[in-house]
Order: structure tokens, then C-alpha cells, then sequence
């Protein structure tokens, strides 16, 4: 259950005081992640994370565990990939993190690596006109509900695996439930059901012919 204890609420609310004062400290989520926040704003139920390069994360209060000093390590550490032993400090490649996240969301990799190519062409630091962060462009909304930052290459990719395979899963049992899922990832899933397929938008049916093109092109390579 997703409940705040008296003591992470009154730690938090020390915490909050200190960011305003201007160091920099690592909130750390119920997912494990941990956030790089220059400044820590409560409100409400929420937390605001405001990041070095501008970003601005908002949380429920009860995803946020506890904060951190920036000096206890870096942000978000990753497991070790299942091919390196365990224990180790090295963090893994992207092929390495798509194949562990192809496993674990049971998405295939080739999926993974075609929307990244389309979104992104691979840029951690791409940020689109309508504010898209990222590898997988994702939205800054997006990225607070999956507890993830988008800012960070490896947390990015994390969250846009997941929210894909959420995509897949809403329209599993469809005919078309790929083609759904990637307009659902671009559009949103709100403009797909809305419109029983894939919406009326240019961008978005140029944006699924083309990572449906680069799918199939890696597939056949692997297969």
C-alpha cells in the first residue's frame, strides 16, 4: 500500500527545508530510482523536483522514500546486466539495458531499439518542441507517473519500456494491437481510442510507419 509514514512525512518535511536552501540531494522513489534534485518544493500531496538542467519533476509525496545527499553516490545506479557478474560497479550499455528490459517488460528488442531510433535517433539530451525528454521522448507528465527521470538516459529508457508495454497490454487482443500501441505511444492512447485506430495526424502515421519499417528491417537481420 502506497502509504506515508509519520516519520518519512516529518523526515521529508526537514528535507524540503534544506533543498530551499540550496543543496543539491538525491530523492529516492519506491521504484528504487533515485532523482538528482537541485531544489525539493512541496505542495499538497506533491513533490517538485527541479533538476540541474531546468527540468522540473512533480511526484506524489508517498513515491519519494527519502532524500539523500548529493555526496552518497551517484543517481541511479543500475542493476548489473544478467551477462556481468554480480556486484559490479559498471553500469551497462543500452544494448545491455534494452535486452534487460525486453526481458523484464517481455517487449521484444528490436521494438525497444526502433521506437528510440524514431523518437530520439538515439539523443539522451533530445528534447522535442512540445517538451518530450530524452531517448523515448517522454513527457514530463508521463515521466512523473512512471517515477522516473527523464533526464537521466538510463531511467528514461526504463520508463519508456514500460509505458510501451502498457501500451501493448491496452490493446492486447486487437488484430492491429501493435500498430495501436506505437500511435498510443506517440499520440497518446486518449486520441486512439478516440478515434478507433490510428488518429488522423500526420506526424503520428508517418511516426508508426517508420518504426514499424525499422522493426521489421531488425528482425529480419536477428532472425
Amino acid at each position: 500500500m502506497r502509504i506515508l509514514s509519520q516519520r518519512v512525512a516529518t523526515c521529508l518535511a526537514a528535507l524540503y527545508l534544506a533543498a530551499s536552501l540550496g543543496a543539491a540531494e538525491y530523492a529516492v522513489l519506491q521504484t528504487g530510482a533515485r532523482i538528482l534534485a537541485d531544489r525539493v518544493e512541496r505542495s499538497g500531496g506533491q513533490v517538485v523536483l527541479y533538476t540541474a538542467n531546468g527540468g522540473r519533476i512533480g511526484l506524489p509525496a508517498d513515491a519519494v522514500v527519502r532524500m539523500e545527499p548529493a555526496e552518497s553516490g551517484p543517481a541511479a545506479e543500475l542493476e548489473p546486466a544478467p551477462s556481468k557478474p554480480v556486484g559490479t560497479n559498471e553500469k551497462p550499455t543500452l544494448g545491455e539495458l534494452i535486452l534487460e528490459l525486453a526481458e523484464r517488460e517481455r517487449v521484444h528488442p528490436d521494438l525497444i531499439h526502433s521506437v528510440i531510433e524514431a523518437e530520439s535517433a538515439g539523443d539522451p539530451s533530445a528534447v522535442s518542441h512540445a517538451g518530450a525528454i530524452g531517448l523515448m521522448q517522454l513527457m514530463p507528465e508521463t515521466a512523473a507517473e512512471l517515477a522516473v527521470d527523464p533526464y537521466q538516459a538510463d531511467q528514461n529508457v526504463r520508463g519508456g519500456a514500460r509505458y510501451l508495454r502498457e501500451m501493448l497490454e491496452r490493446y492486447a487482443g486487437r488484430d492491429d494491437q501493435l500498430v495501436l500501441a506505437l500511435a498510443a505511444y506517440n499520440a497518446g492512447p486518449g486520441a486512439v481510442d478516440r478515434y478507433n485506430g490510428i488518429p488522423p495526424y500526420a506526424e503520428t502515421r508517418a511516426y508508426v510507419r517508420r518504426v514499424l519499417e525499422r522493426f521489421l528491417r531488425l528482425t529480419e537481420i536477428s532472425d
